[in-house]
């Protein structure tokens, strides 16, 4: 692996590097910050588990990720570079510069006074990447963490997921309370069933646990989870 330069806005140590001719993202567990309600030195592992679950239960929403031993700054995961194409599907947008067929998820004044709203496209895709969080649990989509490739999207940074508290705080509360789909309930289904093979080794046995305990949640319900009135479902900062 060869270092290429590092992606200063993380909050954790995160670099471009170049592994057997392409270009992964690196986080070696030796940066990552601590943190109150995660366990240390898991966040690398959960990057895998991510990629594991969305690969074996069919999502394909998040970008080839692995384990590397020997690299330049030790032990962590590395996650295939994705170049995006296309127009945002998540922005901060003026609040009556919605585009059609948007959900306003958020609406508030920037510093000069101006309504404004964060959004995000009703695109199916999108969709996918928001039912695979609530799976996942992840505590932390931001808009910049969405990337989109022509019609498909991809997604990135998961290190504060798969905790067995409920912890989701995500963007993309367009869909909150919506049916699921046929489709979307055999995606759960899957998830649910290969869980205990995607996971094990990369999170807590009762990490693995709560995982299949959620996928069984949706399917009992049959549809996303209820966006409620607690701020703390958006991350910060959201974009």
């Amino acid at each position: 692996m060869e270092l290429l330069g590092r992606l200063v806005e993380a909050s954790n140590a995160t670099f471009l590097a170049e592994l057997d001719g392409r270009h992964v993202v690196y986080k070696p567990t030796a940066g990552e910050a601590p943190l109150w309600d995660f366990p240390a030195h898991t966040l690398g592992r959960r990057e895998v588990a991510a990629h594991r679950l969305s690969s074996a239960a069919g999502f394909d929403v998040v970008p080839t990720t692995a384990w590397v031993e020997e690299a330049p700054l030790g032990p962590g995961s590395v996650q295939d570079w994705v170049e995006t194409d296309g127009d945002e599907l998540a922005d901060l947008v003026g609040l009556d510069a919605v585009p059609e067929n948007w959900f306003a998820i958020v609406v508030g004044v920037d510093d000069e006074e101006r309504e404004v709203a964060l959004a995000h496209a009703d695109h199916p895709a999108l969709r996918r990447l928001a039912l695979f969080d609530v799976l996942a649990n992840n505590a932390d989509r931001k808009a910049g963490h969405i990337l989109r490739v022509g019609e498909q999207v991809r997604g990135v940074d998961h290190g504060v997921s798969f905790h067995v508290e409920p912890k989701l705080r995500t963007i993309l509360w367009g869909w909150s309370d919506a049916e699921l789909t046929p489709a979307e309930l055999q995606l759960v289904a899957q998830a649910h069933d290969v869980a205990p093979e995607a996971l094990s080794g990369w999170l807590s046995p009762e990490e693995v646990s709560a995982c299949q305990a959620r996928a069984t949640a949706l399917l009992v319900t049959g549809s996303f989870p209820s966006v409620g009135e607690d701020w703390r479902c958006i991350p910060w900062p959201p974009i």
